[in-house]
């Protein structure tokens, strides 16, 4: 009789030959020194990244002498208004005579009051469409029509080096001719200029508008340095611009600072003291800031000084404070005169 032919047994035995076949393969080849070569995983590097780099004067701060140009005590008055005792940033209106913009900084309202020099109350402006994250700076220039005066705020605070991009609010100068004052007034349309520090999230409370260019300077508040960066003219206001650097100063903790209208005086200041530059005619603000400046007058008067601004017609410079944190001060306003 004939044996029947088992299929699953007949592929068990194809299968077990196949696999030691295979053994005696692999086996010749480790004998004969033949190798499989692995495949490598590739890793992803990231591009070097390119240092940014400040240009820095050579002057020692230490050496400055203090500029005869100005008052050295100046005539001050209290605000009006008790309810402001974060103030910020101080910037003289270049369509109304002797009036000054002011604002308190970060989780107060969205709104720009109005002053002058003795400290009145000349009316509240409200951004309707933006937030108060940190507004620590204010000033006035030129914008995108020509002719036309705008109000440059900026939110720029960042105690905590933790935002990607900062905002600076343009908008323009409110014609107050014919209003009775104090004005308030809605202001709807703003441009956005959202900018980004080249170097990594940092903390600032100075902005400054050369006149002549437009351009908008912004400097970092920090131990014993200021680093000052510049958005060119035209400014974007769709897309994000990375700011350029300018220079890297010795300058201790800046919480304020303006340019002059003729774009030849600079200030910059701190809780402590003021440097000023006054720059030869045709000398740019950024290779201006590499020259050696002097003290201001600065009477020290103020609890906790956080603005500066050149008065519109050049006669001299304001100054003003914050009193949240000192009981019993009073928020002011000071005028060192021009001599």
């Amino acid at each position: 009789m004939t044996t029947p032919f088992n299929v699953n047994k007949t592929t068990k035995y194809i299968k077990c030959g196949l696999f030691c076949f295979l053994i005696i393969i692999a086996t010749a080849c480790k004998k004969t020194g033949s190798s499989v070569v692995p495949v490598k995983d590739t890793v992803a590097t990231t591009p070097p990244v390119t240092p940014v780099v400040f240009p820095s004067p050579t002057y020692d701060p230490a050496s400055l002498d203090t500029t005869r140009l100005f008052n050295a005590v100046p005539v001050t008055n209290h605000l009006f208004r008790t309810d402001l005792v974060e103030i910020s940033g101080v910037a003289a209106s270049r369509l109304t005579p002797g009036l000054l913009y002011i604002h308190n900084d970060s989780g107060n309202p969205n709104q720009v009051y109005l002053t002058d020099g003795t400290g009145a109350d000349k009316g509240t402006l409200t951004l309707t469409q933006e937030s108060n994250r940190d507004w620590e700076d204010i000033a006035v220039g030129p914008g995108p029509v020509e002719g036309k005066s705008y109000v440059y705020v900026a939110d720029i605070g960042d105690n905590d080096a933790k935002y990607k991009t900062v905002m600076i609010y343009r908008f323009p100068e409110p014609d107050l001719t014919g209003k009775t004052l104090p004005v308030t007034l809605d202001i709807n349309d703003v441009d956005k200029i959202e900018l980004r520090y080249p170097d990594g999230s940092r903390n600032a409370e100075t902005l400054m508008i050369d006149l002549k260019t437009k351009d908008i300077y912004i400097a970092s508040k920090e131990n014993n340095l200021s680093k000052i960066y510049v958005a060119r003219y035209p400014q974007n206001t769709i897309a994000i611009t990375t700011l350029t650097p300018v220079v890297k100063l010795l300058f201790n903790k800046a919480t304020g600072g303006d340019i002059s209208a003729d774009g030849t005086e600079i200030l910059l200041r701190s809780k402590e003291s003021i440097w000023y530059w006054k720059l030869p005619a045709g000398l740019s603000i950024t290779a201006g800031l590499l020259t050696k400046p002097q003290y201001a007058p600065y009477f020290n008067n103020e609890p906790q000084g956080e603005g500066v601004c050149f008065a519109a017609d050049g006669s001299g410079y304001y100054t003003n404070t914050e009193v949240r944190d000192y009981p019993g001060s009073l928020a002011t306003i000071s005028f060192y005169k021009r001599k």
